[in-house]
């Protein structure tokens, strides 16, 4: 370990890793893990499939007979990890398995990386998770939160082209505040601030997010596929050139976006959003209509006096979510 990160990083404990461990790993992750895994740094994370803050075990599952036929997948934001689900005592995953009897599994995955890499490596883990799965699959689902949007985009598009069967068997995916037309890179060190918060051992890590990983310009414009990123300078500012990429077919898509306004107006919905990501990039409206991703009225939902970070744990949200993710579809959805 470089001898600055014995001064920021906590220590373990004695069941293993910490959570704030966990977290300042993310962060670092988030901020330069295409430097780490670059150099094969065993501090740069692999994605792996996680439950209850360790490693996926599928034969303990089976065991203890605790899988249920419906499969919650959730894929955390930049910067963060499957821990960081929970949030002022709330947990979206852990909510919809008492309301609804999903399965929660957690995706961890180092998210310095460019979102079609990890996209790709994510449907191979999915491909291998719903065929390993206990029990019959009855609803698969899955939960997203910022950047892991745009992964679970990319894994759904990387899948299709492989061939393989889980994206024929996924029913819905939420989005929570996914930059899916981009957030500013300029904010990049508020990403870490706003996730870390301000304490001695995140400030290190506000200063290394001017480094900007792969994960981090990639939020530029939002981007999902290969061909957005290969053979350009990452760094330098370009017109929005990205390939359109529509919601994935014959799978329900819903979106929350949230922002700090008490109210709807064009200077807020330009300006403000949830602190981080714009509200017309979480909503998938863009000003070129065949950029625009279709969202239903009734698949939308709009969190007021909300921030980014406070989508894991708004009472608001949890509600839609548990509304949206009932099978079949509780009538009379609001828009």
């Amino acid at each position: 370990m470089e001898p600055w990160l014995d001064r920021v990083m906590p220590g373990q404990d004695a069941d293993g890793p910490s959570a704030e461990r966990d977290a300042v790993l993310s962060a670092l992750n988030g901020v330069m893990g295409d430097r780490l895994a670059a150099d094969a740094n065993p501090l740069a994370l692999d994605m792996e499939l996680r439950q209850d803050g360790q490693s996926l075990d599928l034969d303990a599952l089976r065991a203890s007979s605790a899988a249920t036929g419906k499969l919650l997948l959730l894929v955390h934001g930049l910067c963060m990890n499957d821990r960081q689900w929970l949030r002022a005592g709330h947990d979206h995953g852990l909510h919809l398995a008492r309301s609804l009897g999903y399965t929660p599994v957690h995706v961890r995955y180092n998210t310095g990386l460019h979102t079609s890499v990890n996209g790709r490596q994510l449907a191979n883990l999915i491909e291998r998770l719903v065929a390993a799965w206990p029990v019959p699959l009855e609803a698969f689902s899955v939960l997203a939160h910022s950047m892991g949007g745009l992964v679970v985009r990319a894994a759904c598009h990387s899948g299709n082209n492989a061939g393989h069967s889980w994206p024929w068997q996924l029913q819905r995916i939420v989005f929570l505040g996914t930059p899916h037309h981009g957030a500013p890179l300029e904010r990049a060190g508020h990403w870490v601030d706003g996730l870390l918060g301000s304490s001695s051992f995140s400030r290190p890590f506000s200063r290394l997010a001017r480094l900007r990983s792969a994960g981090i310009t990639d939020l530029r414009y939002g981007h999902v596929l290969d061909e957005d990123w290969q053979g350009h300078d990452r760094f330098r500012r370009r017109p929005d050139r990205r390939a359109v990429l529509p919601l994935p077919s014959g799978v329900a898509c819903f979106t929350v976006a949230a922002t700090l306004a008490a109210r709807r107006s064009r200077v807020a919905d330009r300006l403000l959003g949830d602190g981080l990501v714009p509200l017309h990039s979480a909503l998938g409206m863009h000003d070129d209509p065949a950029r625009c991703l279709a969202f239903p009225p009734a698949h939308q939902y709009l969190a007021f006096r909300t921030g980014h970070m406070d989508l894991l744990s708004d009472a608001g949200v949890a509600d839609r979510l548990v509304q949206w993710m009932a099978d079949p579809p509780e009538a009379g959805l609001s828009p």
